[in-house]
């Protein structure tokens, strides 16, 4: 008897596994839930502002619009209120302030270039007196290159006109010092072409596409502007990748090794942004989906980009996968590409930078401040660090377009994926956001 049980005992497992066993007859397996690293999927609007709401609750905290107690240097926080990083989070925030209805933003890019404005002529006279100025306050008042005065000049002028400044006459005036230096003041190559004395002389740097041609534009200077984006593109743009080179020096050969690094390429990008919410230029708008398409076919599966964007072997990084997700659902809210066949690697780009935003409100995995260099190894192995201030005003740029295209555009999953519906696929009716 005892024999028969157990014999019983040890079928019945199979019995039960036999009964509930998964497979294509039984169940749904297009319906299993993948095993995504991040999420995946239509991001709720409202999440994505308690993203961005993070980082500037940190940034608000931890960055001071006053003097420390000497009266004579800015009063020390996690950033510098005058670098050109802390250009592009002016104009993030100034976006975000706009398209979230959320003043909060639109006050902490204000706040802090109205005191640097008003700062300004103190320091003029201090320097004038022969005294030794504050570096921060010495970038402001005598830039000296265009990493000192581009970025926050484009900051500078989208926010001249908002209510709120102390000073007007004040911000005219920095807009104009800011401005002459990128006009008349930087090294030009001999094409006239924006160059730099660094590492060697005549190096064409491509993040000096963002610091100086959309000053030019913003500023009502568009053809320079154009012109300095052509000189760019010639030499900087490599057809067969679709990608641009980090930097350029002239050669007797002609030629010389090209690496794509990820946060230039962002630059570049933004530039060309920058220039069409300016005018929608034929030849700009050409050569940024022309760029669109190349990155597009490097992303990862997990939403990001790699540091050198052709190399596998090169780590994920967040800042430049922040600037091509804001430059995408920019272009998509902005109609210069279609939404359908973008949405999905948008989303998914976001989905990335949201999941590197920690809940104290810190950017992670930022590559640090990079120079030039013609071998993989010095872009593959610059450090990451959540200091590291490229990362904040992207990823605030994004979220704040992102919750722009989640306002205005019908987004849903369909077999699991993510597609865009202008039109009820089953009436053919117009679909809009409801709140």
């Amino acid at each position: 008897m005892r024999t028969i049980l157990a014999a019983f005992m040890a079928l019945a497992p199979l019995a039960c596994n036999a009964q509930t066993v998964v497979n294509d007859a039984t169940t749904p397996l297009h319906l299993m839930k993948p095993a995504y690293k991040y999420n995946y999927g239509v991001a709720d609007r409202n999440d994505v502002k308690a993203d961005i709401d993070r980082i500037l609750d940190y940034l608000d905290k931890t960055t001071f619009a006053e003097l420390d107690e000497t009266g004579k240097r800015l009063k020390q926080g996690d950033f510098r209120l005058t670098s050109y990083e802390w250009g592009v989070t002016y104009s993030a925030m100034l976006r975000a302030g706009e398209t979230t209805g959320d003043p909060r933003y639109t006050k902490y890019a204000i706040d802090r270039m109205d005191f640097l404005c008003e700062q300004a002529p103190r320091f003029i006279k201090m320097k004038e007196k022969g005294e030794k100025i504050d570096n921060l306050m010495e970038q402001v008042v005598s830039p000296d290159a265009l990493d000192d005065c581009g970025a926050i000049c484009c900051a500078m002028i989208k926010a001249k006109d908002i209510k709120g400044k102390k000073n007007g006459k004040l911000w005219q005036e920095q807009i104009d010092r800011y401005y002459d230096f990128i006009a008349n003041k930087e090294y030009r190559y001999t094409d006239g072409q924006f160059a730099r004395l660094r590492p060697v002389k005549n190096t064409v740097w491509l993040d000096d596409m963002f610091m100086g041609i959309p000053a030019l534009a913003l500023n009502g200077n568009y053809e320079e502007a154009l012109r300095q984006f052509r000189l760019f593109h010639d030499k900087m743009w490599v057809a067969e990748k679709s990608l641009y080179r980090h930097g350029w020096t002239p050669t007797e050969s002609g030629y010389h090794p090209s690496f794509f690094w990820g946060r230039a390429n962002g630059w570049a990008l933004l530039t060309a942004c920058e220039l069409l919410d300016v005018r929608e230029d034929s030849y700009i708008l050409d050569c940024f989906r022309q760029h669109l398409n190349g990155l597009m076919a490097l992303q990862s599966a997990d939403g990001a980009w790699h540091q050198l964007l052709d190399r596998n072997d090169t780590y994920l990084e967040t800042s430049c996968t922040a600037i091509y997700a804001y430059c995408l659902a920019h272009a998509i809210n902005k109609g210069w590409i279609e939404a359908e066949p973008y949405i999905g690697q948008t989303l998914l780009a976001w989905n990335y930078v949201a999941a590197h935003i920690t809940d104290r409100g810190q950017v992670e995995g930022t590559c640090v401040g990079t120079g030039l260099a013609f071998d993989p190894a010095f872009y593959a192995y610059r450090p990451v660090n959540n200091y590291a201030a490229h990362g904040y005003g992207p990823a605030i740029w994004a979220g704040a377009e992102i919750y722009a295209l989640l306002s205005t555009h019908c987004i849903k999953t369909n077999d699991s994926a993510v597609h865009y519906y202008p039109v009820d696929p089953k009436t053919d009716k117009p679909i809009f956001y409801v709140e």
